[in-house]
């Protein structure tokens, strides 16, 4: 999985796929590799194990140019994090190249027929399979790109391969197969590049075309035509993007994270643009395209995610109950497709998640379709999978998130979260128009309150990381609807600073964790001024009881609480559905700053992926 780029045109490759593959350093990776065809029959590979740093010293020691290249970031998944099993892979015969991002399910049947077959292998990762498959094609007489599409559909699981053969140099192949891996081709003057996320190719242009699943490209200087793995063409139009390479500069932040975290009230504003009317009071969400008698006739609501999205998705179930009236379950997407669930056209099911890629989520909206449930995405990639096997998207116009960690995307997500069941309220009846007019308002407040948020507490978050970067294991609490933010605030503090943390209901204390509380395991408690405040007092006390430390996140002004916890953190008051939002904030620049204090890779975590795309 992670990087993926391509390059073909009348430049030399291997500069431009090294810059390629440093714009997608953010996904997170253990190795990198890159391969180039010199035009006279020759493949020049170098692959290293660690940062991209590495392979460029590499190439820079060992030198060599051609005008077709493609390059790999690789977080390991079978194989370990080393030169051999590192990206791209080749053939028995050393002219034929894949990158690859995916698992491939049946590898060791596949491996075990090659093996059969006299080829050898250099790797124990599943990923070399490939380019021996296009091999044994080639040998039976096919040409390059019909090899190609045969040797694909030979393969189980979901992938994004891009295939180079230095007989072919002027050719490029890139394959979708399954409802994961992303691959975008960018359009340029006498050149083309082809890579597995859209900043990769921002730089260098704005014309880009998405593959679906099923479908390949074969990418020459000149252009490009696209087809299916059955064999059909497929007449396929690129499109300009707005995305620029500006969007991914830090913004004079040290870190990606910070600047993400900062951009939040941007990010609500731009998911809200468009969507709110106060003249007359409405609500539009045109891509949410079920008529209202089909909204009504709805029976119940799943919402799956991974993850933060995951979290995302518990506020969303609760918040749809409550304003739509309707039963609604949050689940994990991964034990969700595994667990026969019970699907018809009385179901809708949200798939929530920033990249749309991320696989178990896909496979779960898979199942979804084929069980005829109706299906919604909340996505941050506009052309990602999702929103191509979902019926109605809702994008969050959060803008690029480089950092591993989500941060605005957690925000953005329960901004779309908060549409979608205020828009349901609206088409089921559930919701009076002076209710309706209530959660608007609201929702056009949100980024003065996420800016306000932002603004809390700023000469506060160093002196708390010093004091609480020392501890080793943390417990979060919350009630209600702070029972899935203080899950992802444990979650980013384990991301970012290596900390364990735990986040749970606070009802479930007694019920076990609290036998954890001490004076070496702080609890942060979330409590703002709700009501189920008074249990959270009552939980802050029995932890105070047992010398636990109490780090409270609470309403601006609550001077009683002040004196129960040890140190505070605060959110200004606002409507109940909208605390989510503010509360997680605070959660996310304290894990920034411990993190810090740390001194972790933040941008970067050890072993963590942007995009999750395989199982």
């Amino acid at each position: 999985m992670c990087g993926i780029f391509g390059y073909i045109g009348g430049k030399n490759a291997t500069p431009l796929v090294l810059e390629g593959l440093a714009r997608l350093e953010y996904r997170g990776y253990d190795s990198a590799g890159l391969a180039v065809a010199d035009g006279d029959g020759l493949l020049q590979v170098r692959r290293a194990a660690g940062k991209l740093q590495n392979l460029a010293e590499l190439v820079q020691a060992q030198p060599f140019s051609g005008a077709t290249g493609v390059g790999h970031t690789r977080w390991a998944t079978h194989g370990a994090p080393t030169e051999a099993n590192a990206h791209p892979h080749t053939d028995s015969t050393g002219t034929i190249a894949v990158v690859h991002n995916g698992i491939v399910e049946n590898y060791q049947e596949r491996k075990a027929h090659l093996v059969a077959n006299g080829h050898t292998f250099s790797s124990t990762t599943d990923s070399e399979v490939i380019p021996h498959l296009v091999e044994e094609h080639l040998a039976k007489g096919h040409a390059f790109v019909e090899a190609v599409r045969l040797a694909a559909n030979e393969l189980h699981g979901s992938h994004a391969i891009v295939f180079l053969s230095a007989a072919e140099p002027k050719t490029l192949v890139a394959v979708r197969v399954g409802h994961a891996g992303g691959i975008a081709v960018g359009y340029g003057d006498g050149e083309m590049f082809v890579a597995s996320d859209l900043p990769a190719l921002v730089p260098l242009t704005s014309t880009i075309a998405f593959l679906a699943s099923g479908e390949l490209a074969v990418l020459a200087p000149t252009g490009c035509f696209y087809m299916t793995l059955q064999g059909d063409r497929i007449d396929r139009r690129p499109k300009l993007t707005k995305l620029t390479h500006e969007a991914a500069a830090k913004g004079g932040h040290d870190h990606f994270m910070l600047k993400e975290i900062m951009e939040q009230p941007e990010a609500t504003m731009s998911g809200l643009r468009g969507r709110l009317s106060f003249s007359p009071d409405s609500l539009t969400l045109d891509d949410v395209p079920f008529s209202p008698a089909e909204l009504r006739g709805l029976q119940r609501v799943v919402l799956v995610g991974m993850g933060t999205s995951y979290h995302a998705a518990q506020y969303g179930a609760r918040l749809i109950e409550e304003l739509a009236r309707i039963p609604s379950v949050a689940e994990n997407a991964a034990e969700f497709r595994y667990r026969q669930p019970v699907l018809d056209r009385h179901t809708l099911v949200v798939a929530v998640g920033q990249s749309g890629e991320t696989a178990d989520t896909l496979e779960a909206m898979h199942l979804a379709k084929v069980s005829g449930a109706r299906t919604v995405t909340i996505s941050n990639v506009s052309g990602s999978q999702a929103t191509q096997l979902a019926e109605g998207t809702i994008l969050m116009h959060a803008g690029l998130e480089v950092g591993v960690a989500a941060s605005k995307t957690f925000t953005s997500a329960l901004l779309c979260l908060y549409l979608l069941a205020t828009h349901l309220g609206v088409e089921r009846g559930t919701l009076s128009n002076e209710a309706m007019a209530k959660h608007l308002t609201t929702l056009a407040h949100a980024p003065a309150l996420l800016a306000r948020t932002l603004e809390l507490n700023q000469s506060t978050y160093g002196s708390l990381s010093e004091r609480y970067s020392r501890f080793r294991r943390f417990l979060f609490i919350g009630r209600g609807a702070m029972e899935s933010v203080a899950m992802e605030g444990a979650l980013k503090l384990k991301e970012l600073s290596y900390i364990h943390a735990e986040g749970m209901t606070a009802a479930e204390l007694k019920h076990g964790p609290i036998a954890l509380v001490d004076s070496e395991t702080p609890v942060v408690a979330l409590v703002p001024h709700d009501a189920l405040y008074s249990k959270m007092v009552s939980n802050i006390q029995e932890v105070r009881a047992r010398n636990g430390l109490v780090l409270a996140v609470a309403t601006e002004g609550d001077e009683a609480l002040a004196r129960l916890a040890d140190d505070v953190l605060w959110v200004p008051s606002c409507p109940a559905a909208m605390t989510p939002l503010v509360v997680a904030i605070p959660l996310q620049l304290f894990a920034y700053h411990v993190a810090l204090q740390c001194g972790t890779d933040i941008d970067q975590p050890r072993n963590l992926a942007k995009s999750v795309t395989v199982e």
